[in-house]
C-alpha cells in the first residue's frame, strides 16, 4: 500500500511545479489528473485577504449560491416552533425541533449548519460556548435566522454555502467534487471569486491587493497556486 502510495506521489511531483502560478483552466485539469485516493473527492479553495483580521469591521463573511452546489449533502438541523416543523422538514431539514436544544447541550453537533427563526434565539444564548467555536450558531449576516425558514434550508440543499475569514485572514470553502465536469468547477469557483470580491470591507483601505493569494487542492492532494491575472482583478 504505501509503495503504491509513493508511485502516486512520485506521479504527482512530476507534474506539479511549486513555483508556477496557474490559470483556473490548468489548475482544476490538474487537480484531476493528481488526484489519486479511491473516492470522489472535495475540491476546495482557499482564498488569502489582506484584510486586518484584527478589525472586527474587516472580517470578511457571507453566503454564495454555487451554481452546481458542492456534490455533499448538508446536514441541517431547524431549530424552529412548532408551527414550523412540518414546513422545515418539507423543505429538507435533516432535524427538526426544539427539542434538540438539549441535545446540543449534552455536546451532540453532529450536523453541519443550524437554521433558526429569530422567536427561538433567546433560547440559544447558552449555547454560544458550543456551536461558537464550531461555527454552528445562525446568523442573520449568514442568512440562518428567518421567519421563513423552509427557504434557506431549500436555498443550503441547492448548493447555497457559507463562508468567513478565519484567524489567518483566509476563506476556506469546498466548491465541488473531482468528479464534477470541468465547467461546473470553472462556474462554481468564478462564482465563489466574485461574491468574496463583491464582499470587500468598505472600511478597506490597504495599498496592497485585497486578494492576496488563492490556493485550488483537492482532499490529500497537494494545493495549487493560481494565477490571480488569469480571472480576479487585484
Amino acid at each position: 500500500m504505501s509503495k503504491k502510495l509513493t508511485k502516486n506521489k512520485k506521479k504527482i511531483l512530476d507534474k506539479i511545479s511549486s513555483k508556477k502560478k496557474y490559470s483556473l483552466e490548468e489548475a482544476i485539469l490538474l487537480i484531476k489528473e493528481i488526484d489519486f485516493v479511491k473516492f470522489d473527492a472535495s475540491v476546495d479553495i482557499s482564498v488569502h485577504l489582506g484584510v486586518n483580521i484584527r478589525l472586527p469591521n474587516q472580517m470578511v463573511r457571507g453566503t454564495v449560491s454555487l451554481p452546481h452546489g458542492t456534490g455533499k449533502n448538508i446536514c441541517i438541523l431547524a431549530l424552529v416552533p412548532k408551527d414550523k416543523e412540518s414546513e422545515a422538514k418539507e423543505a429538507g431539514a435533516d432535524y427538526v425541533g426544539l427539542n434538540y436544544i438539549e441535545k446540543i447541550k449534552s455536546g451532540w453537533t453532529d450536523i453541519d449548519i443550524i437554521v433558526a427563526t429569530p422567536s427561538v434565539m433567546n433560547q440559544l444564548g447558552t449555547l454560544g460556548k458550543i456551536l461558537g467555536p464550531k461555527g454552528l450558531m445562525p446568523n442573520p449576516k449568514m442568512e440562518t435566522i428567518s421567519v421563513n425558514p423552509e427557504k434557506p434550508i431549500r436555498e443550503i440543499k441547492s448548493g447555497k454555502i457559507t463562508f468567513k475569514t478565519d484567524r489567518y485572514g483566509i476563506v476556506h470553502a469546498s466548491i465541488g467534487r473531482v468528479s464534477f465536469l470541468h465547467q461546473y468547477l470553472l462556474e462554481n469557483i468564478k462564482e465563489f471569486i466574485k461574491t468574496i470580491i463583491r464582499n470587500k470591507p468598505s472600511t478597506y483601505k490597504s495599498k496592497g491587493s485585497y486578494i492576496k493569494s488563492i490556493y485550488l487542492s483537492s482532499t490529500m492532494s497537494y494545493g495549487l497556486a493560481l494565477d490571480l491575472k488569469s480571472f480576479v482583478n487585484k
